[in-house]
């Protein structure tokens, strides 16, 4: 016979998950922080939501999640910024080591107020990576997608800078690197901080 959890037991559930995988990640959630580093795949993706779900069921509070990728699948990395737009607390997006290509989508999840970096961050934008193969058909059609997924991380990234959508099509061309206080006057975030009682989250 199925029975139902309550979300209190659902909560228990996913900690238990959590926590054979990492035991720190329990840690780290009571203090409501999210790590998100390595390659951002399905899996990444998975659990980093799972975690944001599990925090908006616990309370209002402000949610930080630590951000050091080289990047990865733009589709994961969607998924991950629209969580953090679904969930109702306030989400910190802070940048430190590498933030590269997806991984700044996701820093792109929340408001600019909310988006800072550490003072070693460093960027990278640049159109997705096709790594295409088969037979010409489909790669015309995986070539007509990519250009489309080129346009919409372009737009993400002019309405989230305020920097004209030419300009990003131009800078995005090749691989564009910024360090935290280039970042900034790019508007990708919005300050840089050296320590937490530089915060009040």
């Amino acid at each position: 016979m199925k029975t139902w959890l309550n979300d209190e037991d659902n909560d228990e559930r996913e900690e238990k998950n959590i926590q054979g995988s990492d035991p720190l990640a329990v840690k780290m959630l009571e203090t409501r922080t999210i790590l998100l580093s390595g390659e951002i795949n399905k899996a990444l993706a998975e659990r980093t939501i799972r975690q944001l779900l599990l925090l908006e069921n616990k309370g209002e509070e402000p949610i930080k999640i630590f951000i050091d990728s080289p990047g990865g699948d733009a589709d994961a990395g969607y998924a991950i910024f629209d969580m953090i737009r679904f969930v109702s607390p306030p989400i910190w997006t802070i940048g430190m080591g590498l933030v590269a290509s997806a991984a700044a989508i996701i820093a792109l999840g929340s408001p600019k107020e909310r988006r800072i970096g550490l003072p070693n961050s460093h960027y990278l934008i640049h159109q997705p990576l096709s790594g295409i193969r088969g037979v010409a058909t489909d790669i015309e059609i995986h070539a007509r997608e990519l250009e489309k997924l080129r346009a919409k991380i372009n737009r993400l990234i002019a309405d989230e800078t305020d920097v004209a959508f030419e300009q990003v099509e131009k800078d995005t061309d090749r691989d564009y690197w910024m360090n935290a206080d280039e970042a900034v006057k790019y508007g990708l975030i919005s300050r840089v901080v050296t320590r937490k009682s530089d915060l009040q989250w």
